[in-house]
């Protein structure tokens, strides 16, 4: 007769067979067979109940030890750059195991909250119980839940505030976290979900009112996953930070360095100034320095405040506040250049011709001090005659030589044919309480193009150098719009009677021609917005696609290190190329460019989410004391659901949802982006004229709700509700018919 193991037995075997547990595993093992397997049952179910074993499936492993092959959490990066994970359902005693993953240069960029599928060593070690090397990505784990807390008998609920959340969650009772009704609370999923009913959630946090004005910014904070806490370790080194000593840089002090960015910028990252060249071998032409903070002097490789700002990989800003990449003491202090303080600076002379074409370039590693900082709106007026007494002194010493540098680049611009998109920016102003003031667009001024050409050929200079040097580095990727983009932009252009020939391969010059065609006429905004929708998403890469909308072959971000780590990267790059110095761009580094692009790529693009989210919401608590009133706009967007609105005067976005319409079925046209109507034969598409009436504006969410009133200045056709409910009920008498066909066969 077999003889059945003792506990301890099976425990010591579990423990040396971790990957070959299951039952039938155990029995085989120890030979066990026939009416024996019935006792070895009831001691693995003992062995559970007493914690001693964790069963997951039809496998049972010692809990305070992991299975060879396990799925992971990532927590994030520590202040020496090494990326650690932890188990997610952690059954053993104590606190979950500590791991080490080991990143190749071809794994996938990781992201705190991702899941991995990992091959796990387990290690002895101080810091940590295991290595892992990453199998593949599964996924994020459950984002968090925002949203507000309604209490209620039974524990209570939470209503998202997320626009495209529908589903609320059940709080049970005594997993409210201490939460008051109606306030702002982030949770996370309780327990596995359920297959009826509410999901569950236990609240974490507890946010305070929503219907404060400044809750609409932390909202996108915690909505979006923003850092807005630097970890002590990155403090205690921004604070360490010393001003820079002079040593081998290049003296740029004697130049009239000016700053020149909006009135309420909170850094400084880029200075320029101008003057004709005095070489007779080029006649009408101009010398040009730009000169960009030295972020790289103060954030080493593997710093703390690097692996924070890598994981941040830029700032976010928003009405009210920011969330830096750098903390205030580097990016407000001492990396800003700020008027009249001693800064260092990485710089570039940049020598054009008098057609505005750049001929020779250099970068030097500098000293330099800003005679001014300008606000566009200053600098703008004292070039139109209006000078203030900080501008005066500038005016034809540094100003006008600006202006003709520019001129210059502006003749080089049009005959490259950037794309010339006319889409305003949108400016909320805030009352210091933090209530909205007034929703207008920013005026686009000469001095706001002149700067950006400047920057635009300094990281044009960047890009050639380092790529001419043979040294990696990030380059600004935008590629060419596709095929069927092309094709739906010409559909645009056609039902806008607009002559638009893309040509076999797509070109910056054909749209701009379309561009001019439709300036002035009632179809120039949906025109704009159709070629900007028709764009691809720009991103870094350490391959060189060249940028579709800038028309350059190569493209590098290099003028703002202060807020992209991009720009950081590429300084380091320079440096290295230089031998400036032991703080260029590491071996390390170089070889995870790859994924560090991705990372950056994507942290762009949830800081811009979080931007847009925060205007909606700021937009909607504008628009809130205005429901019922009767509104102007244009049809910017077109889905089976409904039609999407840019209300005049504010450019908020508004929803009319197809319900709301009328009584009659409406036919979504995906190629066509059209609704229309089976009764009334009304046809709603992009770039029609609407009168709206505000039907909700709601702030927690952003969402705005529209009734549609008018199109193109004629009332809305009104179906019949006779002949509508004629028609459905004809529908459901088919479908019966149907169904019953279908049972009968």
């Amino acid at each position: 007769m077999t003889r059945t193991p003792t506990k301890e037995d099976i425990l010591a075997w579990v423990a040396d067979n971790p990957s070959k547990a299951s039952k039938r595993d155990i029995a085989r093992a120890f030979g066990i067979r026939g009416p024996a397997r019935i006792d070895l049952k009831r001691q693995l179910r003992e062995l559970e109940a007493e914690g001693r074993l964790a069963k997951r499936r039809k496998t049972h492993r010692d809990p305070d030890r992991l299975p060879p092959v396990s799925v992971l959490r990532v927590d994030g990066i520590d202040t020496d750059g090494d990326l650690f994970a932890r188990p997610p359902e952690w059954q053993g005693q104590g606190e979950a195991p500590t791991i080490l993953v080991l990143q190749r240069s071809d794994d996938p960029a990781l992201a705190p909250g991702d899941r991995i599928l990992a091959r796990l060593e387990e290690i002895k070690g101080d810091t940590h119980a295991y290595e892992a090397r990453v199998i593949r990505r599964i996924g994020t784990s459950p984002g968090k839940i925002l949203g507000i807390f309604r209490k209620s008998d039974s524990g209570g609920r939470i209503v998202p505030i997320d626009k495209g959340a529908s589903r609320e969650w059940h709080v049970p009772p005594g997993a409210d976290g201490g939460a008051k009704d109606g306030e702002l609370v982030e949770a996370g999923q309780a327990g596995p979900r359920a297959r009826l009913g509410l999901p569950h959630a236990r609240i974490a946090s507890c946010l305070g009112d929503p219907s404060r004005p400044r809750s609409v910014s932390l909202i996108a904070i915690h909505q979006h996953g923003l850092r807005d806490d630097f970890p002590d370790e990155a403090i205690v080194e921004a604070d360490a930070a010393r001003p820079v000593d002079p040593g081998t840089r290049t003296d740029l002090t004697s130049l009239p360095f000016v700053t020149i960015d909006p009135a309420d910028a909170r850094d400084h990252d880029d200075a320029v100034w101008a003057e004709p060249d005095p070489s007779p071998a080029n006649a009408g032409g101009h010398v040009l320095w730009v000169a960009i903070a030295d972020v790289a002097h103060y954030v080493r490789p593997g710093s703390a405040i690097d692996i924070e700002a890598r994981e941040r990989g830029n700032s976010t800003y928003f009405p009210d506040r920011v969330v830096p990449m750098l903390p205030d003491r580097l990016s407000g202090h001492l990396c800003s250049l700020l008027e009249g303080e001693l800064r260092p600076c990485i710089a570039v002379r940049l020598v054009i011709d008098a057609n505005g074409e750049l001929i020779a370039h250099e970068f030097q590693r500098a000293l330099m001090r800003s005679a001014a900082a300008l606000s566009y709106e200053e600098a703008q007026a004292a070039l139109d005659g209006r000078p203030n007494k900080r501008a005066e002194p500038l005016r034809g010493m540094v100003l006008e030589p600006l202006q003709a540098a520019h001129a210059a680049l502006r003749d080089a611009r049009e005959r490259r044919q950037p794309l010339d998109l006319d889409l305003p920016e949108r400016e909320i102003v805030l009352d210091e309480d933090g209530t909205v003031r007034s929703v207008a667009f920013k005026e686009r001024l000469d001095m706001h193009r002149l700067i950006e050409e400047f920057m635009v050929l300094a990281n044009v200079a960047a890009a050639r150098t380092l790529a001419g040097s043979g040294t990696q580095l990030l380059f600004r990727v935008h590629e060419e719009p596709s095929r069927e983009k092309i094709r739906a932009l010409r559909d645009v252009a056609k039902a806008a009677g607009l002559p638009f020939n893309a040509g076999t391969v797509p070109s910056t010059r054909n749209l701009n021609r379309l561009l001019a065609a439709a300036a002035g006429t009632d179809d120039g905004a949906l025109v704009n917005l159709s070629v900007l929708r028709s764009m691809t998403q720009a991103y870094y890469s350490p391959g060189n696609l060249g940028h579709f909308g800038l028309a350059l072959k190569a493209y590098a971000h290099f003028t703002s290190p202060i807020r992209r780590y991009a720009d950081l990267l590429v300084h380091r790059a320079l440096i290295r190329a230089h031998g400036w110095g032991n703080d260029g761009l590491t071996d390390a580094e170089a070889e995870r460019l790859g994924a560090t692009a991705e990372h950056i790529s994507g942290t762009e693009r949830r800081s811009m989410q979080a931007e847009r989210d925060t205007s909606d919401r700021y937009l909607a608590a504008y628009m809130a004391d205005r429901v019922g009133t009767e509104l102007s706009g244009r049809i910017s967007g077109v889905l089976r659901f409904g039609a999407f609105v840019e209300l005049d005067g504010t450019g908020a976005d508004g929803l009319i949802p197809v319900r709301a319409i009328g009584y009659e079925h409406f036919h979504f046209d995906r190629a066509a982006q059209t609704l229309t109507g089976d009764d009334t034969n009304t046809v709603i598409s992009v770039g029609q004229r609407v009168l709206v009436r505000l039907a909700e504006a709601v702030p927690a969410t952003g969402g705005i709700l529209l009734e549609l009133l008018e199109i193109g200045g004629e009332p809305l056709p009104r179906a019949r509700r006779i002949r509508m409910s004629a028609r459905r009920k004809a529908a459901k008498a088919r479908k019966r018919a149907a169904k019953l066909k279908r049972k009968g066969k």
